[in-house]
């Protein structure tokens, strides 16, 4: 078992791509057969696997969320970001991840993404690696 933290700094809204950062992790590890943990530790910011090929998905992954969680008066939440941490719930603050003969299984298309909703901020995120 290894565990990894990275710093990464975020703009105001935006998908970062995590996916060599964890690749780095898998390969420090020396495991060969296994699970990968990436999580995130914040209330504003999640971890999700999407497309990475077209570069249009981060901006209409962004664009849906904020359509379909939008901020509102309404709120109550002294800071003003409870859309930022509806958004971070829906989509979860971990993915777990296969790795088979040392190497972390991805789809085709598929890019780790840290999930920034209420930046510019300076944030973590974890890697677990377990055989």
């Amino acid at each position: 078992m290894t565990f990894h933290e990275f710093l990464i700094e975020t703009k105001r809204e935006e998908l970062i791509d995590v996916t060599e950062k964890v690749r780095e992790a898998v390969r420090a590890s020396a495991v060969k057969d296994g699970l990968c943990v990436v999580y995130c530790p914040h209330t504003t910011g999640a971890i999700t696997v999407n497309e990475g090929y077209d570069p249009d998905v981060r901006p209409d992954f962004l664009l849906g969320l904020r359509e379909a969680f939008p901020d509102r008066r309404e709120f109550l939440h002294a800071e003003g970001n409870s859309a930022a941490h509806i958004k971070s719930s829906v989509v979860g603050c971990s993915e777990t991840l296969i790795v088979e003969n040392g190497k972390l299984v991805l789809g085709q298309w598929q890019t780790i993404y840290f999930c920034e909703f209420d930046g510019p901020r300076t944030r973590r995120f974890y890697v677990k690696v377990i055989s």
